[in-house]
């Protein structure tokens, strides 16, 4: 599948897709995600289980791309899938952790490492963690606006109406395809990015490191 999705692109190909414009970086993602059966399952699993305002965000998404664009195996590399979501209405741990434990029954048989977050809590841990300052968001897709490298900063969900792969990448694409990890200096996130940097580049050797 991975192979015919790829040869869509015929005059892009490996190592970029300078030719492609944004619009067809979406579609190609789209396509990407739908082939992958895990995100599908995923993407359904978060809406059965109706969680307000949920994407699967990150490195399950571009290091997808990156393992189509360099014929690697699906889930190559992938170290857990971050799925993120929002509700302000109940911001203890508790509530949080009952989503945690939710998810965790539901995706049991999918044996696979799923990290999930709720995006309307984490100025309440952040700083403590991370040793910065982290404002309180009023979306899951707007935590993507502070992650340590724009590249890290793209997330799939399913529009349930339709069924259709919804896109959110507020720096593009374009870093996604080209295989570069480019800094996001809205917090000060050094250390994760440079932490980040050395496992992706170990995993995936063609990737370029843009330093902080």
């Amino acid at each position: 599948m991975t192979h015919e999705i790829l040869t869509k692109f015929p005059k892009y190909g490996y190592p970029t897709l300078k030719r492609a414009t944004e619009e067809q970086l979406v579609e190609f993602l789209r396509e990407l995600v739908v082939a992958n059966p895990v995100l599908t399952e995923l993407l359904a699993t978060a809406e059965r289980l109706e969680l307000p305002d949920a994407w699967i965000v990150s490195g399950a998404i571009y290091q997808n791309v990156w393992n189509a664009l360099l014929g690697y195996p699906q889930g190559y590399g992938i170290k857990d899938y971050d799925l993120i979501y929002f509700d302000g209405s109940d911001l203890s741990w508790e509530a949080e952790d009952a989503v945690i434990r939710r998810v965790e029954a539901a995706t049991q048989a999918m044996n696979i490492p799923v990290e999930v977050r709720n995006q309307a809590r984490v100025h309440l841990w952040f700083p403590e963690r991370f040793g910065t300052c982290y404002p309180r968001l009023s979306s899951a897709t707007q935590s993507l606006e502070f992650y340590a490298s724009k590249t890290h900063a793209v997330a799939v969900a399913r529009i349930p109406e339709t069924g259709q792969i919804k896109v959110h990448a507020p720096f593009g694409l374009r870093a996604v395809f080209e295989m570069e990890l480019v800094p996001n200096y809205r917090i000060d996130n050094k250390a994760t990015h440079l932490e980040k940097s050395a496992r992706l580049k170990r995993l995936w050797p063609p990737v370029k490191i843009v330093d902080w």
